[in-house]
């Protein structure tokens, strides 16, 4: 087995570990009644389903038809740009990725009361039908005349815990990037969390989060990875930025913010001794096409993950409830 085989075959498989990010189901707690919210819910659960099942209808035409024309329409954010990226792969597989099944059953959602825009709605949905965890959907209306477009999913971690939320005929407030008296600011916990998993243990926030799944995932990713590449003199490099334009929050009835947020990433490989650097596995590949390899590959990741960021009278940490991982691009440098 040549090194550069044993390279990318170690990259494919190690990959494949994202692919039961959350095998199981997390725990949703009981909606339960809030007297903190003055306002009533901006629509009920039968006006939600409706417009969920809308757009969720359409994301399927948009699977079999395998093409994002359109999607536009009922999809935004970071939810666009995975589907987009999982609809090119899926041309050249020939189907969909399984990981990337919405279920159109639910188990509780959370409607907003806020009288401005943008305005959100979460949702979690039920298992699928082969025992995939559950999703947290996002909803968003941009404004008065648009409609709502799902934004945002997440696979939720196995055990994870959620925080509680207003029952939906009284309805939750959504939350702002700068909220106080948490143990961080929404904005400022992506951050960090971004710095975490940019350095690891060595951040500077590292201890201001709980352990999770895709932390851990990604540690054994990069350090099997980094072990194919010192025997090839090769490097790697991975870097995380948070996109401070796209978060989500929802204030919950524990005093915290349950927060969605999009952090890119860029993963450089750079093969030693004059070889190439390729595509680690199909869709790596897919997303390469016919582009010429040089001895340098990036690929940029979209994340999407959700953060519950408690009270900061609690002493909790932050902890990472759920997470989603996409490649959307790849090229040769």
């Amino acid at each position: 087995m040549t090194g550069r085989f044993m390279k990318v075959t170690t990259v494919a498989l190690c990959a494949a570990m994202f692919a039961g990010l959350a095998g199981c189901e997390g725990q949703v707690p009981l909606v339960q009644p809030s007297t903190n919210s003055s306002e009533s819910p901006d629509l009920t659960q039968a006006q939600e389903k409706k417009v969920r099942l809308e757009i969720l209808d359409a994301i399927d035409d948009a699977d079999k038809a395998k093409s994002a024309d359109g999607l536009g329409r009922v999809m935004s954010g970071p939810a666009l740009d995975v589907r987009s990226s999982q609809l090119t792969i899926a041309k050249t597989s020939g189907s969909i990725d399984k990981m990337a099944t919405i279920p159109k059953e639910t188990t509780q959602t959370v409607v907003p009361t806020d009288a401005g825009w943008p305005r959100l709605v979460y949702t979690i949905t039920t298992t699928t039908q082969d025992q995939q965890s559950k999703r947290l959907l996002v909803l968003k209306q941009d404004d008065a005349r648009s409609n709502y477009r799902l934004w945002g999913v997440v696979r939720l971690f196995q055990g994870a815990k959620l925080p509680k939320f207003a029952v939906p005929s009284i309805g939750s407030q959504a939350g702002n990037g700068d909220d106080k008296g948490l143990a961080a600011t929404p904005n400022d916990a992506v951050d960090h969390y971004a710095d975490v998993l940019r350095n690891g243990s060595k951040s500077r926030y590292a201890a201001d989060f709980a352990d999770d799944y895709f932390r851990q995932a990604l540690t054994q990713l990069t350090s099997t990875v980094q072990e194919g590449m010192e025997r090839n003199n090769g490097t790697q490099q991975q870097t995380f930025t948070a996109s401070p334009d796209q978060i989500s929050i929802m204030r919950s009835t524990d005093g915290g913010d349950l927060v969605v947020a999009r952090i890119d990433s860029q993963w450089t490989r750079q093969t030693g001794e004059g070889r190439e650097s390729l595509p680690a596995n199909d869709d790596e590949k897919a997303l390469f096409g016919d582009a010429k390899a040089t001895s340098t590959l990036r690929v940029t990741y979209v994340n999407v993950i959700a953060l519950y960021v408690p009270p900061s009278s609690s002493n909790q940490k932050i902890t990472a409830v759920g997470a989603e991982r996409q490649p959307v691009k790849v090229e040769a440098l």
